[in-house]
């Protein structure tokens, strides 16, 4: 008998020390004995012992440097604050199993503060994502000095250094300009446009195979750069489970990128590959009699029922799965359609939507989706790696992009796939012990177990972090449920405090379960077959959209540089597929100058004629937003700072969350331009002469004018507060 079956003997029995750690909310503190009082997620409480050697610190950004917190540590333990404290268990202690503190994060200065929820937390996240993968790919290269991208390379390390390896792909690259392109639309950096152009152009021009014939447009799973600089070019896939064959997935990441580019500048040659590359889904991946999208076709013949399919023990022939339906969904159609409003691309959205909600549901058998499945849509349990697996990450982010669709063509059934997943994931594929989604995890429990057993580790994935917190973002920025607000807090906050590389820069590819980073094997890279600027970018936009938009009544300015002719002379500037009327246009700039032709419901700008591209800034709002303030620049010690809407005390966090920005970047001069300033009322007046009675910089107002003008002037302040000869017209 062995002693895993002998009733007298007692195995795996916890008693060694080991470290973890909580994820919780503050049910108190006693000082008298130093302990921290926690609840989980999932309510369940935790007793933490705070030490001498107790170390704290505030959550940053990426860039940002380390607060240390240890010395408030105690006085900022209130009840409901979220921490994550990571310390050192003692099991078969006299009061049971003690837990002690040596790392305490803190997310606020104030106990309901998460600063990733700051309006723009996540715009610079993303620019200092993107100047990671500039600086690793091409040296850091400024605006207007080129990008060259024979040098770019598919492998980075940790550091962002390139590896021996000549290999580019497809994919990588694609996801790479989808960040730089992202991350434009986001911030206004020009570099990280002409660097995304740059790559388009290279994809097309390195990676595309045109057929002119067939009027199709594929690509290659990459190319080997030669010590001559010469290329060979890699047609099939040679990774994985799709090794010999041409994915669908492929193909479509292969159009992200350019597709985010077209929608950015509007160029009609990459519109017309994108348009190609759909010819190629429609004309041999798609199934016409049995609905969906083959996972796989033929290399040679683009057939998705060839029995070279199934060559050495892989099962590609007449296979679906959830890559070849889904993946089109958030890839490029979604902002295609954006980019365009035609209803083509609403329709395809649509289908691939009504073809998720249709099979992928297995509730009977499983919590999980069922994602492989036959060309006749039998369910595939035996395919590969995945087998009957679920694929935490796939659940939210079918959740999140039904919600996306919902906002476009509403149906019931987009809403109720979409809120069981969301219902059903926290207990079955999130962590409530540290907070964050697992990877990949058996569909079915074992009689006898508990738990879904995790297929191959218990590390957790950036991408799939990205869609839990999309996922309930836009579920909570819909449907309010205090719930789902939760979950997106719980998400980011796991995201923001363990995924970010603070040091290095960039995102990790794994952390453990406990937030140590996973250095290991492929997992250690910041660029591979896997892992490029894409789901970053992405994450950081959207929350950046969901949260201002739909969450905090927050504006929010996006970037577009169009082509000359571009759009049929009419910008599309919806932000996302969001509940109609959420949001509107209030200021638009083109060059940097007031441009008033717009439709602030329609999200569309009129463009003027040009002959060179034109630099368009649009704010948008939640509709009713009252005020806005807005940065416009910082020059020579001088702040430049637009007001626009109603001024009153609950304007004032976000004109001093402005004043304050420019004075860390070093301003003695603030000038506050109140063009679009429509009401100012007394107590913001009177707040504007308080801050500059005490504040270390010059205050002054300008382009005063209407009830603004009069209010200023019934305070007796109008002399000390409007800059000499400033209540014309705008400067």
């Amino acid at each position: 008998m062995s002693p895993a079956t002998d009733p007298g003997t007692r195995v795996n029995q916890i008693d060694f020390t080991f470290s973890d750690m909580v994820a919780g909310y503050v049910t108190g503190y006693d000082p008298g004995t130093d302990l921290l009082g926690l609840r989980t997620s999932d309510g369940r409480p935790f007793a933490a012992r705070l030490t001498a050697n107790t170390v704290a610190e505030m959550l940053r950004n990426l860039g940002e440097a380390y607060v240390d917190a240890g010395a408030q540590l105690r006085g900022l333990l209130q009840p409901g604050r979220f921490v994550h404290v990571y310390g050192v268990f003692y099991p078969g202690e006299a009061n049971g199993t003690a837990f002690e503190a040596k790392h305490v994060l803190l997310f606020g200065k104030e106990a309901d503060e998460y600063r990733f929820e700051s309006p723009d937390w996540w715009q610079r996240q993303v620019r200092a994502i993107g100047d990671f993968y500039l600086q690793a790919e091409f040296g850091g290269a400024a605006p207007g000095t080129g990008y060259d991208y024979h040098g770019y390379r598919t492998d980075l390390s940790m550091l962002g250094t390139k590896t021996t390896s000549v290999r580019q792909e497809t994919d990588t690259i694609s996801r790479m300009v989808y960040g730089l392109a992202t991350a434009y639309l986001l911030t206004g950096g020009q570099g990280y446009l002409d660097s995304a152009v740059a790559g388009a152009d290279y994809l097309i021009e390195h990676f595309c195979a045109v057929d002119r014939s067939q009027q199709i447009a594929y690509w290659y799973h990459a190319i080997d750069i030669a010590p001559d600089g010469g290329e060979r070019k890699i047609l099939a896939s040679e990774f994985g489970d799709d090794f010999n064959a041409i994915p669908c997935y492929e193909q479509v990441y292969a159009i992200a990128g350019i597709t985010q580019v077209y929608r950015v500048t509007g160029d009609p040659r990459l519109r017309e590959v994108v348009d190609l590359t759909i010819n190629l889904f429609e004309k041999y991946f798609r199934d016409r009699d049995r609905g969906g999208y083959y996972s796989h076709v033929d290399p040679v013949t683009f057939d998705p029922r060839s029995p070279a399919l199934d060559a050495d023990g892989r099962t590609n022939a007449d296979r679906k799965n959830w890559n070849s339906v889904g993946d089109h969904i958030p890839a490029y159609l979604i902002n295609l359609f954006l980019a365009t409003g035609e209803q083509r691309y609403a329709d395809l959205l649509e289908e691939c939507c009504d073809t998720v909600v249709r099979y992928f549901p297995d509730y009977d058998a499983s919590p999980f989706v069922q994602e492989k499945f036959f060309g006749d849509w039998r369910k595939d349990q035996a395919y590969g790696q995945q087998q009957n697996r679920a694929i935490v990450g796939h659940n939210l982010k079918i959740a999140w992009n039904l919600m996306r669709m919902n906002n476009l063509r509403p149906k019931d059934a987009y809403v109720a796939m979409a809120t069981r997943i969301a219902d059903l994931m926290p207990a079955v594929g999130a962590d409530p012990q540290r907070g964050g989604w697992y990877d990949m995890v058996e569909r079915a429990i074992v009689p006898g177990e508990s738990f879904h057993r995790l297929v191959w580790h218990d590390r957790k994935a950036w991408w799939q972090q990205e869609q839990g917190i999309l996922a309930y973002l836009i579920l909570d920025g819909v449907l309010r449920r205090p719930e789902y607000a939760k979950q997106a807090r719980e998400g980011a906050a796991f995201y923001n405090a363990w995924m970010l590389d603070t040091g290095a820069g960039g995102v990790y590819f794994n952390v453990l379960a406990n937030g140590v980073p996973f250095e290991l094997g492929g997992e250690r890279s910041k660029g591979s077959h896997s892992m490029g600027m894409y789901h970053s970018a992405e994450l950081g936009y959207l929350a950046a959209v969901y949260g201002n938009l739909l969450r905090r009544d927050q504006p929010l300015d996006l970037w577009f540089q169009p082509r000359p002719g571009t759009f049929g002379s009419v910008l599309r500037v919806a932000p996302d597929l969001l509940p109609p009327g959420r949001a509107q246009i209030t200021q638009v700039w083109i060059n940097g100058h007031d441009h008033h032709d717009f439709d602030p419901g329609g999200l569309t700008v009129a463009l003027p004629h040009s002959d060179l591209p034109q630099t368009v800034r649009v704010r948008m709002t939640p509709v009713g937003l009252a005020f806005s303030a807005d940065l416009l620049g910082t020059d020579g010690g001088r702040a430049d700072i637009a007001l626009a809407g109603t001024l009153g005390l609950d304007g004032l966090p976000a004109l001093h969350a402005r004043l304050d920005e420019a004075q860390a970047a070093g301003c003695t001069t603030m000038v506050l331009d109140v063009h679009d300033l429509r009401h100012l009322e007394p107590a913001a007046v009177r707040d504007l002469a308080l801050t500059r009675q005490h504040a270390g910089y010059a205050l002054t107002v300008v382009n005063a004018a209407g009830q603004v003008a009069d209010q200023l002037g019934e305070s007796e302040l109008l002399g000390e507060l409007v800059g000499a000869g400033a209540t014309g017209g705008r400067s």
